[in-house]
């Protein structure tokens, strides 16, 4: 009656009432608890999993998401598999992808990280891409540490920025770099040794 649609009348959970706006799509298998919000136009693929959340006006979450005690802004797509918790924010226009897990960290407006990567105690800011396999390594064995990207940072796939640590606005750092040090605007930050290849290894080994 609210032009909400469901796809499977029979095959969905959602506790109490939570308010869910015009245009907005459940697939089959969406399981919703606690106090959540649902904007406007928002489709919730199959089999997602939400718990006390907001999620904005015209929202794409593909199969298989969670998104625990976060906030999704509007314009936002997340999944498929992606995991999102523990107090996240994501801003308007950002895109997660493909098995990329979220925890206690902002990813700013427009910014995009879409294959396996691992965001944990980071500020991200505008615009920024962050390449596939890339991990904020935040736990040092005792405690948790931040990483601050500015806006227009472009992280190569690969890379591990060690926390604590700052990557400046409008800088790169290439694919497969371990970060330890702040990069500073402007910069480009390579951290990886030089590729040796050893001329018939391969021939040797079989013949012992």
């Amino acid at each position: 009656k609210r032009g909400v649609g469901v796809e499977n009348a029979g095959n969905f959970c959602i506790e109490g009432l939570p308010p869910i706006g015009r245009g907005s799509f459940i697939g089959s298998g969406v399981v919703m608890r606690g106090d959540c919000r649902i904007g406007r136009n928002v489709a919730l693929y199959p089999n997602c999993f939400i718990a006390n959340s907001r999620i904005g006006d015209n929202c794409v979450i593909l199969p298989g998401s969670v998104i625990l005690d976060s906030q999704i802004e509007r314009n936002v797509q997340l999944g498929p598999y992606c995991h999102v918790r523990l107090g996240s924010l994501v801003r308007e226009g950002a895109k997660m992808g493909n098995f990329v897990e979220m925890k206690k960290s902002v990813l700013g407006r427009g910014s995009k990280a879409m294959h396996l990567s691992y965001i944990g105690d980071a500020t991200v800011g505008s615009k920024v891409n962050i390449g596939a396999g890339t991990i904020t390594c935040n736990y040092d064995g005792k405690k948790k540490n931040p990483t601050i990207i500015g806006d227009n940072v472009f992280i190569g796939s690969g890379t591990e920025l060690v926390a604590p640590i700052t990557v400046s606005s409008d800088s790169y750092v290439g694919a497969g770099s371990t970060i330890t040090e702040d990069v500073p605007r402007y910069a480009l930050a390579l951290a990886r040794q030089r590729q040796k290849n050893i001329a018939g290894w391969v021939t040797r080994k079989r013949k012992k």
